[in-house]
């Protein structure tokens, strides 16, 4: 392949393909030939690199964003040698590379949505781009996005001038979006892994806290020990079929019964890989590290784990086990279904005990991905439609809670008891809080009623009828600690008495960016059940262009 070589074809119209294709022996003479006409074919390093021109298309948004965060990364290592009067870095850097690192994420989005390829398979079948996961890849650039807006006053409050945060979160978007494009266990455990490492950095980020430190070591060694679980899972898998691609995986087992002896091997392995899975998701009985690093790291990483990493993991668990491994559709149904009724179970009543804020909101995200994971359970088309119609609600309205507790930062709200007096404070506030907590109690006719409605009617149809009852019990019960928190912000007072009762509960007004996030979300929530076709429309859309 080193050097450019032309192979000369003598091809003569109507004869025969043996007696009128030659390679070229007798120069110029055998061109003299009547009807025969040369066809000369260059073979050099540009053919072979036009291979993957289309290639390229497809992925120019990550590649954009990958390398806009390696250039935002040399900015600021330029930059941070400037030392200002006081010895610290100087403030403008953090808000320069936020700003440039939003600019980022809406251009990347922008290609994402305007790309001319729009189904396909490339770099060799190790990747792949549907109506999923450009859907998706949308929904994890918007909730990026709004992860970092949020999060800005807190980078003034809490005087955090580190850069490297906002690049570590723009390499973990990269890494999920990669992730929802993969079509390959190598790809697959690649990006999973490049989003852990980043993550692993962001839970420990607040250096001088210890609970932040804890956080971080605690999730570095659960992570990695589910890591291990999930590769296992893929070298099982890989052991008994010899391939790693999904669509060679269906291929294969959709002619499963001659191989019956073996069965035990695949079904070992599906197990692990759903285990490993199920870890990220934080489902039960694999929960137990969700709450104690929800709470050590900082609000606004709490928000992007809260908000982001579920959307791109689920993702890939619908890709990989109902189109993979659909044909082994009993076995991981049952799996799932313990956890989904296990999640819902234990969140519920976890949850009542909880006198922390974010513990509490831990134990609620636990108790959302119960109900998820019984959209999947189900293994149809109308599951897939909920699922994405549930996650699209759940993210919005986890969007406005966390936008709301990061507004209560100057009061240094922790406890759920320091939502006290909200309603005499900041009312508004306190009338948005109560509408998302009654949401996501699913009550109507609000946004979180719709998802759960539609999500509990598809378990229903598909004979599901044990897990709906019990979804819809621990959702009662879940009404206990979500009207709990409107009773303490409306109906209780403080115990102290005097000048001192509000005086760490005076009103402060919110910064633009989180009050235009908190009108955007407060609206869809109370008014999606007006019209909700278009997100109808959608999920159905995807899920049909999926199933098929």
């Amino acid at each position: 392949m080193g050097a450019a070589t032309n192979f000369t074809i003598w091809w003569r119209p109507g004869a025969p393909c043996s007696l009128c294709v030659e390679a070229i022996t007798h120069g110029d003479n055998f061109s003299q030939h009547t009807g025969v006409r040369k066809i000369v074919i260059n073979n050099n390093k540009k053919n072979m690199k036009e291979l993957f021109i289309n290639d390229f298309k497809v992925i120019f948004p990550e590649l954009f964003l990958i390398i806009a965060t390696i250039v935002l990364l040399i900015y600021g290592v330029i930059y941070s040698t400037k030392i200002s009067e006081n010895g610290t870095k100087p403030a403008i850097l953090i808000r320069n590379t936020t700003w440039l690192g939003l600019i980022t994420i809406i251009i990347t989005g922008l290609l994402i949505i305007n790309n001319p390829i729009k189904n396909t398979i490339f770099f060799y079948n190790c990747l792949v781009i549907d109506e999923l996961s450009t859907l998706l890849k949308i929904l994890v650039l918007v909730s990026t996005a709004v992860s970092i807006i949020i999060s800005l006053e807190y980078f003034k409050q809490e005087k955090i001038n580190s850069f490297e945060i906002i690049i570590l979160i723009l390499l973990s978007c990269s890494s999920m979006l990669l992730m929802l494009s993969s079509y390959d266990f190598i790809s697959m455990y690649l990006t999973i892994e490049l989003q852990s490492l980043s993550f692993y950095v962001l839970a420990a980020s607040k250096r001088d806290s210890e609970f932040s430190t804890e956080a971080g070591l605690k999730y570095f060694i659960l992570g990695a020990f589910s890591s291990g679980i999930l590769l296992f899972g893929c070298s099982m898998v890989y052991g008994f079929t010899g391939i790693t691609n999904f669509e060679e995986l269906a291929k294969i087992f959709c002619n499963i019964e001659c191989l019956q002896s073996d069965l035990p091997v695949v079904k070992l392995g599906i197990l692990f890989l759903a285990v490993g899975f199920l870890f990220k998701l934080t489902a039960v009985p694999f929960h137990m590290w969700a709450p104690d690093v929800y709470e050590g790291a900082p609000t606004f990483i709490t928000a992007f784990f809260a908000i982001t990493p579920k959307i791109a993991i689920l993702g890939l668990f619908l890709k990989l086990f109902l189109f993979s491994f659909y044909d082994f559709l009993f076995p991981w149904q049952q799996i799932i279904l313990i956890c989904s009724v296990s999640s819902m179970i234990l969140a519920s009543l976890a949850a009542l005990s909880q006198r922390k804020i974010k513990r509490l909101l831990a134990y609620s995200s636990i108790g959302h991905m119960g109900y998820i994971l019984m959209g999947v359970s189900c293994g149809s088309l109308e599951g897939i439609q909920a699922v994405i119609i549930y996650l699209v609600v759940y993210v919005i309205m986890t969007m406005n809670v966390f936008a709301s507790v990061l507004s209560l930062r100057s009061n240094k709200a922790v406890f759920i008891t320091d939502l006290r007096l909200l309603s005499k404070t900041n009312p508004m506030l306190a009338i948005n809080l109560t509408l998302i907590l009654f949401s996501m109690a699913g009550i109507p006719p609000l946004a979180g009623f719709c998802s759960k409605f539609y999500l509990f009617f598809t378990a229903l149809g598909s004979s599901l009828y044990i897990t709906a009852l019990i979804g819809v019990l621990t959702s009662v019960i879940s009404c206990f600690y979500y009207i709990r928190l409107v009773k303490i912000m409306y109906f209780e007072n403080d115990a102290r008495v005097g000048p001192s009762a509000t005086r760490g509960l005076a009103y402060e007004p919110m910064d633009r960016e989180k009050s235009l996030i908190i009108a955007i979300t407060f609206f869809f929530v109370l008014f999606f059940f007006i019209y909700p076709y278009p997100l109808f429309l959608v999920s159905h859309k995807v899920a049909l262009s999926f199933m098929l």
